[in-house]
């Protein structure tokens, strides 16, 4: 149901207590207590069957009895009668409920069947749901504090969501001493309904809040909380502390990938690419949050550390050092000017130790040397308890020059009693402070990954030489060819048949059933060769002794395949020997890396890529991503590995042919995406080189499903089905598709073929340059929420947006903001009516009742095609705009 009534959840004017009590000590009169001191404009309605009057307010036996609306109700009562109540509730147009309750799933099966129960009644009636087992929510735009917490948290921008109650109360208590305020806390509990996706969505649409917390054990949609996070991540920080780092829910599986890909790590590869900052502790959680909130990004890594002190500063080289960050040494240019003022014997270097009797000045001056220069891009400020200068008499001096700076300003003052005030001092004034320089550096670090991160989502990757070509029916036939035979490993040969498929290089490879045909297969390859069991069920190959490398001549293929049949009988008496396969030795002077797929339970398929070869697993030198990968995703992939200083070039080893090996994971890639049937695979090793890259061996395991491509994926994929060719009405025949990331450059093109005056009236405002980051989130989209076609003209020697339609969905689900440009040239020509005839349709194939847009009462060209598809057009206050409205369910 999405963003559907969570207004009423969050922004009520009328809520009811269902098991409202005045007996101390009960939780009915632990939310009345709260929805009254916390300041509640709205109406209460208290309802018991057992009272005529709570708290001297008027109650009511039922929900249905209540007189006049209500937007929210809380229950308090027994979970056991929450169906009938939101029946009840859905009957009155209740919009939201929160079930304090507990009692679910979290008891078994009779609270699982009661929990069924409750859905069915609140999808059938619309009704949202927060919980059941949780605290409640706080909302203070609405002074609304419907749980029972046991304080008002203070006002401000960040929102707070967790699934542990005990954690929303503990992090309200840990934010009243730190003076750290919040628009929201929402207790989710069990995530019956309104989970952390509708949340995120709904509080990145709230400009009241500059930033989203989560506490977080578990995601329930993975799909919409990925859409949601991607989006919501790139105008406002979502800062998670996720539990749950053990082996204990990683699934055992018998390939190098399973092993390697336990569940955390996919948590973190998914955080990664939703543009969202991980953190260890909940100090990391509200320290991050307010450097991020109260501070711009970082343009990069260079911190100053300036301190009147000598340790404290060594400290914060040190954590620096282990995040894997360096301080920044000044150049000459900085020393000669710091010298001009600074006594003769600091530090002369970063940390810039700048002595004890350091006054509030020389640090303001130290600062501004600093962060002038261009050499760093963020500074941290540190003192220490000393008699010179009182720490908050300093406070106050330096907080005028250090607020509003267009660069990370951050303080630690470190120690106890005597510096609280001087941290007093920086809380008020806006400015991040820290006790402790760990704190501080960690925080920073987190701050420097989300700007990463988000450079990340703006990035514009590079298009591949070659287009992908699959021979479907070829690999439709190994998978059904195996699961027909009741099996889910496919043979070495299948595998690399597979991998050829999708223009992945992989060795020649030959069966031989005996000796005998192992000495004629290794006579039709060439020796020097290599010879590996052939069967099923043994996995790792090595392990068993079914490896033999090297053979030069017949007498070593005979004695080796004898070798093996014997070693691998001896290691599984009951595995099908099936015989041996054969393959060239190969030499090449290059890096063994290991390529794998593995489904996760609830990302779906992740791609490995790591060191290879038989250490793979005792290294653990990999790195996760969420397919879809475009160039740019792959580079950035291998660049998170130890093993990709050696593909670079090291020492005797020359560079590995590194634009091959991305399109190979790109084609990984692509055959995740087309075939959710993969459990897992590995590729290992795959030999990267000057000369090439081929992968040596290869395992792939199946299994049947119902899922079809792309539904087994968490993040949507190009839709290559809306390619097509279109002739307009004029006669104008042109190339018309879903955009991609890899046309920023046809959109800076496109930008500048458009008049001021068709900006105008795309934008209803003057734009006189193209705003920084306006392409990048138009061209990489979610095409969950969105969809953008653009139309091309292919005639001339390079092909040209000539229009752009867009369609925005809103996170309720129900309606689309549209967008239309058609360069000038084009215009008149037929292209908008042709691209709207092309994107309707896929508005209502996604379910949306309705699309609209605004335009200026004089563009009459809009407005002739609003008559043409009979769009309702509504005249707007200022008399000046209409907005068309197009009914999308007729």
């Amino acid at each position: 149901m999405s963003l559907y009534n969570l207004e009423k959840l969050l922004k009520p004017t009328s809520v009811g207590v269902v098991g409202a009590s005045e007996k101390p000590g009960s939780i009915g009169r632990a939310v009345m207590d709260n929805l009254i001191v916390g300041g509640f404009a709205g109406r209460i309605a208290p309802i018991n069957p057992m009272r005529g009057e709570v708290l001297g307010l008027k109650a009511f036996p039922r929900v249905s009895e209540v007189d006049g609306p209500l937007d929210l109700v809380v229950i308090c009562t027994p979970i056991s009668i929450a169906p009938g109540i939101i029946r009840e509730c859905g009957s009155k147009g209740v919009g939201g409920v929160i079930i304090i309750s507990g009692g679910g799933k979290e008891a078994g099966e009779d609270g699982l069947k009661i929990e069924a129960e409750i859905r069915k009644e609140a999808y059938q009636s619309g009704v949202r749901i927060v919980g059941p087992n949780c605290i409640g929510v706080v909302s203070s735009g609405a002074r609304l504090n419907a749980s029972f917490g046991h304080t008002m948290p203070l006002p401000g921008k960040l929102a707070f969501l967790s699934q542990s109650g005990a954690i929303c109360t503990t992090v309200l208590d840990f934010a009243v001493t730190e003076r750290i305020g919040f628009s929201h806390v929402i207790s989710l509990g069990s995530m019956l309904d309104v989970d952390f996706g509708d949340l995120i969505d709904y509080l990145g649409n709230d400009e009241d809040v500059s930033g989203i917390l989560l506490y977080m054990e578990s995601v329930t949609n993975h799909r919409k909380f990925m859409s949601a996070a991607r989006a919501v991540s790139r105008i406002k920080p979502i800062i998670v502390l996720k539990m749950g780092r053990s082996q204990a829910g990683i699934r055992a599986a018998a390939s190098h990938t399973g092993a390697m890909a336990g569940a955390d790590a996919v948590y973190e590869t998914a955080f990664k690419r939703a543009g969202i900052i991980r953190v260890e502790t909940i100090e990391d959680l509200f320290g991050t949050a307010e450097l991020t909130g109260k501070q711009p990004l970082p343009k990069g890594d260079r911190l100053a550390i300036i301190s009147n002190a000598g340790g404290p500063g060594v400290m914060a080289a040190d954590y620096l050092d282990y995040y894997g960050l360096e301080p920044n040494q000044p150049s000459k240019k900085i020393v000669s000017e710091l010298d001009k003022f600074l006594p003769s014997f600091w530090s002369h270097a970063n940390p810039f130790d700048i002595l004890g009797d350091a006054s509030p000045d020389t640090f303001r001056k130290v600062v501004q040397v600093c962060l002038s220069s261009g050499e760093y891009d963020a500074a941290l400020i540190m003192t220490c308890p000393q008699a010179l200068n009182h720490p908050t008499d300093m406070a106050l001096q330096l907080t005028p020059s250090l607020k509003g700076m267009p660069f990370p300003v951050f303080t630690v003052w470190m120690g106890g009693r005597d510096m609280v005030s001087g941290r007093e001092v920086f809380n008020l004034s806006g400015i991040p402070t820290f006790d402790t320089p760990e704190r501080a550096i960690r925080a920073f670090r987190y701050m420097y990954l989300y700007g990463l991160n988000l450079q990340l989502l703006q990035e514009v990757p590079p298009k591949l030489s070659r287009a992908i070509k699959v021979d479907a029916d070829k690999v439709q036939g190994l998978i059904n060819n195996a699961l027909d035979q009741g099996r889910a490993t496919l043979t070495e040969v299948e595998s690399k048949e597979l991998l050829s498929a999708y223009g992945i290089p992989t060795t020649e490879t030959r069966l031989a059933e005996s000796a005998d045909q192992a000495v004629e297969a290794a006579e039709k390859i060439g020796y020097p060769a290599v010879m590996k069991i052939h069967s099923h069920k043994i996995s790792h190959k090595s392990d068993a002794g079914g490896v033999a490398l090297n053979l030069r001549n017949e007498s070593d293929v005979r004695q080796a395949y004898g070798q093996i049949m014997d070693s691998c009988w001896a290691y599984d008496p009951e595995a099908d020997l099936l015989g041996v396969t054969i393959q060239p030795m190969i030499s090449l002077n290059g890096v063994e890396v290991i390529l794998g797929l593995n489904k996760d339970p609830d990302f779906g398929p992740v791609i490995l890529f790591g060191m290879g070869g038989v250490m793979a697993e005792v290294i653990k030198d990999r790195a996760l991503a969420l397919p879809p990968l475009n160039r740019l995703l792959a580079r950035r992939l291998m660049e998170e590995t130890k093993v990709y200083r050696l593909l670079k070039g090291f020492r005797n080893i020359p560079p590995a042919d590194l634009n091959l090996l991305e399109e190979i994971l790109i084609r990984l890639s692509q055959m995740a995406v087309d075939l959710p049937q993969i459990t897992e695979l590995d590729i290992n090793p795959l030999v990267a080189s000057a000369d090439g890259c081929l992968a040596l061996d290869a395992r792939v395991i199946v299994e049947k499903t119902e899922v079809v491509s792309p539904c087994h994926l968490v993040i949507s994929t190009y839709p290559d089905q809306y390619e097509q060719e279109a002739v307009t009405d004029k006669g104008l025949a042109l190339f018309v598709r879903p955009i991609r990331p890899e046309d920023h450059q046809l959109m800076v093109d496109f930008w500048h073929d458009l008049s001021p005056d068709s900006v105008y009236n795309r934008f209803l405002q003057h734009i006189k340059t193209l705003p920084q980051g306006l392409v990048p989130r138009h061209t990489q989209i979610d095409y969950d929420r969105e969809m953008a076609l653009v139309a091309l003209d292919r005639s001339g020697d390079k092909e040209r947006i000539v229009g752009v339609a867009r369609l925005i969905g809103h996170p309720d689900g129900i309606e689309a903001e549209l967008g239309m440009s058609v360069g000038d040239q084009w215009q008149g020509r037929g292209v908008a009516a042709m691209l709207l005839s092309l994107i309707l349709p896929i508005a209502k194939e996604r379910g949306w009742k309705k699309a609209w847009t605004q335009i200026f009462a004089d563009n009459e060209a809009a407005l002739a095609v609003a008559e043409k598809i009979g769009a309702e057009k509504v005249t707007l206050e200022d008399e000046r705009r209409h907005e068309l409205i197009i009914n999308l369910e007729d």
